[in-house]
């Protein structure tokens, strides 16, 4: 049992795409106790998907009082010593809700619904600058991936919105301000020590970076695009840094009482969790996959297919750390596909033991874009391909071929990377390595580590605790809550031993598997009318 003079706890929501988890940590950052919940995926047609955002906040419910409830049991005594809550969050996904009411006025559209292809196809036809016309004050390309087309798709398309924002009663949220708005009481508001405050009604800079609507030097919503847009300030929340004081938890809530004190979108988050500083990046394994580079305090505009974004920043006063992205909207999510889909396997965790039965995919090639190819492509009219099937093709080839899909994919990210960071833009190693930091559900799975050295050519470093996307919205909440400074969470607060994958194949094997999948990557494209 942990001493009084000890108890001393950050919590961590983690709202991602197909689950929600809180997690528990103590002083030295070691989790403590968690509970985790999946929640309903809703496929209406062909490429949309949708989230119903009170179960969301359900699922949070349920995540808080059940991880209390194992701390507890285990004998701490977390409501006594909980010093600040932090949250991340799957970006972009689009909630429109009812100022007075409190309720959703749509259900929330998930960041990779493709629904809104014609309305990208629309602005690319109109605006000056085609596909990249706001690239230079957002750093995102026109692209069904962000919030700003899911905003334009509801005010068209749905007319309870549009009555909402005409009256002014509508308020546009990410995941992170639907949570955080609701945890500070929502519409009733909340009261402490006798006094009536208003929900926070906020978003975080990471997350705003993901609207297409946010401008990357001045931090604020950007007008110009809002104008162009048709889109309304009134409906957007307050944009704050992902380490301060934002809200107190109101009552009817676990942890009622308790501030909120970190916010990151949940790439942003596991940078932090990885403490990426300028030059280092992180690869994280989940739903989709998803690799950024620190860049440090200068923005760096993409030549090669990548998104300008923020890294981090830490606090009202700090720098403001920036990054490289490549998204990749389908990995982990092709696994689900052939246990859900396709019936290949029982349980996610049956793929490697299936896939080590073969040697080699059998020169079969996997193309998973269910619903277009994001970073470096921006293929919407992608599809799916299996090619080079024969009649000795297996369902252990297959298997194999899902997961090397997924490290194809990264290594696209990481050589667009390499050649936007150029000669001093990435940390090495001592002996001149470039090393990948990993994270996330998937990299349990060692034979997709050893694919993705392989493929990458490049040691890959996977920590103790994968689950660093909470870990760095815990780091962020305990900052701003005072439980550690800046430089204890970078010199080491959590570090652990790590697994390193070193690749094992030769330069010309490398060589040939990569031109290999290029070729299957083109017999994607151009087939979204297939359906």
């Amino acid at each position: 049992m942990a001493g009084k003079e000890e108890e001393v706890f950050v919590g961590a929501i983690d709202q991602g795409t197909t689950s929600t988890r809180f997690i528990i940590y103590d002083r030295n950052a070691k989790p403590i106790a968690s509970h985790q919940v999946e929640f309903t995926q809703f496929y209406p047609e062909a490429g949309w998907v949708e989230h119903d955002p009170v179960e969301i906040l359900e699922s949070v419910k349920i995540c808080m009082a059940k991880a209390i409830d194992k701390a507890t049991v285990a004998g701490y005594n977390v409501e006594a010593g909980l010093k600040g809550v932090g949250l991340t969050n799957q970006r972009e996904t689009t909630v429109i809700w009812s100022k007075a009411t409190g309720l959703p006025l749509y259900n929330a559209i998930v960041w990779m619904d493709v629904r809104t292809s014609s309305i990208c196809r629309r602005l690319e036809k109109e605006l000056s600058g085609g596909r990249t016309h706001f690239v230079d004050t957002c750093g995102l390309p026109i692209s069904t991936y962000f919030s700003a087309l899911k905003i334009l798709w509801l005010i068209e398309n749905v007319e309870v919105v549009q009555n909402a924002v005409r009256t002014g009663d509508a308020l546009f949220g990410t995941i992170d301000s639907w949570m955080i708005w609701n945890l500070t009481g929502g519409h009733n508001g909340t009261t402490r020590d006798g006094r009536y405050r208003a929900a926070s009604y906020v978003t975080d800079v990471s997350n705003a970076s993901r609207t297409m609507l946010m401008n990357l030097k001045t931090l604020d919503w950007d007008q110009p695009t809002l104008d162009t847009l048709g889109i309304p300030l009134e409906m957007l929340p307050e944009i704050i840094s992902n380490s301060e004081e934002i809200g107190i938890i109101a009552e009817g809530w676990p942890l009622a009482g308790v501030p909120i004190t970190g916010c990151l979108g949940d790439q942003h988050a596991a940078m932090l969790g990885q403490l990426c500083k300028k030059g280092e990046a992180k690869s994280t394994y989940g739903t989709g996959a998803f690799i950024l580079l620190n860049t440090g305090t200068e923005s760096v505009k993409s030549s090669h297919g990548l998104l300008s974004t923020i890294a981090y920043k830490l606090g009202p006063e700090s720098q403001t750390n920036y990054a490289v992205e490549g998204s990749i909207a389908i990995a982990g999510a092709a696994v689900q596909w052939l246990r859900d889909g396709l019936g290949l396997i029982s349980s996610a965790s049956e793929i490697e033991g299936l896939a080590e039965t073969v040697s080699n995919t059998g020169g079969v090639y996997f193309v998973p874009a269910f619903n277009g190819l994001f970073a470096p492509w921006w293929k919407d009219d992608a599809r799916g391909v299996l090619v080079g099937i024969t009649r000795y093709t297996n369902k252990a080839h297959i298997a194999r071929a899902v997961l090397e899909s997924m490290c194809f994919q990264v290594n696209d990210v990481l050589s667009s990377m390499h050649k936007d960071a150029g000669e001093g833009g990435e940390v090495r190693s001592e002996s001149g390595e470039f090393l990948l930091r990993v994270d996330g559900g998937a990299t349990v799975n060692n034979l997709l580590m050893q694919i993705q050295a392989d493929l990458l050519g490049s040691p890959v470093v996977r920590p103790a605790d994968i689950e660093t996307t909470a870990l760095g919205a815990a780091y962020a909440a305990g900052l701003a809550a005072g439980v550690w400074t800046e430089s204890q969470i970078f010199e080491g607060l959590h570090k652990e031993n790590t697994t390193i994958f070193r690749p094992k194949v030769e330069e010309a094997e490398r060589t040939k598997r990569r031109e290999s999948w290029s070729r299957a990557v083109t017999k994607s494209f151009e087939l979204a009318d297939l359906a």
